[in-house]
């Protein structure tokens, strides 16, 4: 009879630890499957954000260079919405980079990246102006992507 309630009792016993490992097991496997998902997040807005600045500094220019060789208003309004577009597609992955990647120099650079671009349309007054307003946005974008890479590095 004491055999049988050992028997019992440690079966019982076993079946709560295996239990217990694997409970374990699959809350570390939750976490784990958690945080490559944010990370995935994390770099498609990065991505993102720097394509977007990339089409928003082509567009940006395009539209510079239309209005310096003085091109018809169909074409410079063409361009105009082209370029109202790309800047429409800067927004979301900035603010889902501010939402998801916490670090305040990724933040910095990707608002300078940013502004820079931005900052290509007062810069039409000549084409050397905006040559140089042109390579500074694109210096800012170097910039953010090298923070953001910094960011993703392991410690």
């Amino acid at each position: 009879m004491l055999t049988a309630v050992l028997a019992v009792a440690g079966t019982l016993l076993g079946s709560i630890v295996t239990g217990t490992f694997q409970h374990l097991s699959a809350g570390r496997a939750e976490r784990t499957a958690a945080a490559e998902q944010l990370r995935r997040e994390r770099l498609e807005a990065v991505t993102t954000l720097a394509s977007a600045g990339s089409d928003h500094r082509r567009a940006l220019r395009m539209r510079g260079l239309a209005r310096l060789r003085g091109a018809d208003e169909a074409e410079l309004e063409e361009l105009r919405a082209r370029s109202h577009a790309t800047r429409s597609a800067i927004t979301r992955p900035l603010v889902t980079l501010r939402l998801l990647i916490p670090d305040p120099r990724v933040h910095a650079t990707a608002q300078e990246m940013v502004v820079a671009t931005y900052d290509m349309v007062d810069a039409a007054t000549s084409a050397e102006a905006l040559d140089a307003a042109q390579e500074a946005a694109r210096a800012a974008h170097d910039r953010f992507v090298e923070a953001a890479a910094a960011y993703f590095r392991p410690a």
